[in-house]
């Protein structure tokens, strides 16, 4: 699926071929909840890297988070302007990226149920909003965005 994404101030835009356009994986770690905002988690998609074209590149920044006291090798990028959340990116996975949905878009197909995933680091005053069918992860989920795209219909 084609998205088309966006900061909020405008200054990038970004345009990338999706594998798995469905926001259905919210992760609730630290990380996410603090550079993603909205709801205390992100929800991440899963695209192709070499599909990924970026207008306004020269206000993206990129932030590495810190892990367990390493750096993580995870790119996060951000427009340097209003400080959206856009991708994320990994050098173990070098052929995917990651964007936000919050900053596509594209109308994207709604979840037929979601995946609540590292809520054994949810912050205490986030709300873990579920309807039938969802599941829930105090660490990873056992399946691949794309699996999860697969077994639900969305993927040959």
């Amino acid at each position: 699926m084609h998205l088309e994404g966006s900061c909020h101030c405008g200054a990038v835009k970004f345009s990338v071929e999706a594998y798995a356009p469905v926001p259905y994986l919210r992760c609730y770690c630290s990380i996410c909840r603090k550079t993603g905002g909205g709801g205390g988690y992100a929800v991440n998609l899963g695209a192709k890297f070499d599909t990924l074209k970026v207008e306004g590149g020269e206000h993206i920044t990129v932030f590495h988070a810190t892990k367990d006291g390493q750096e993580s090798p995870v790119e996060r990028r951000f427009c340097a302007k209003c400080g959206s959340a856009l991708w994320g990116w990994a050098p173990d996975w070098p052929d995917l990226v990651h964007p936000f949905a919050s900053a596509i878009d594209t109308e994207l197909p709604p979840a037929p149920n979601h995946f609540h995933m590292l809520l054994g680091s949810k912050a205490s005053w986030v709300p873990v909003e579920t309807k039938a069918g969802d599941e829930l992860f105090d660490l990873y989920p056992d399946c691949s965005l794309e699996e999860w795209h697969r077994n639900n219909g969305f993927l040959d």
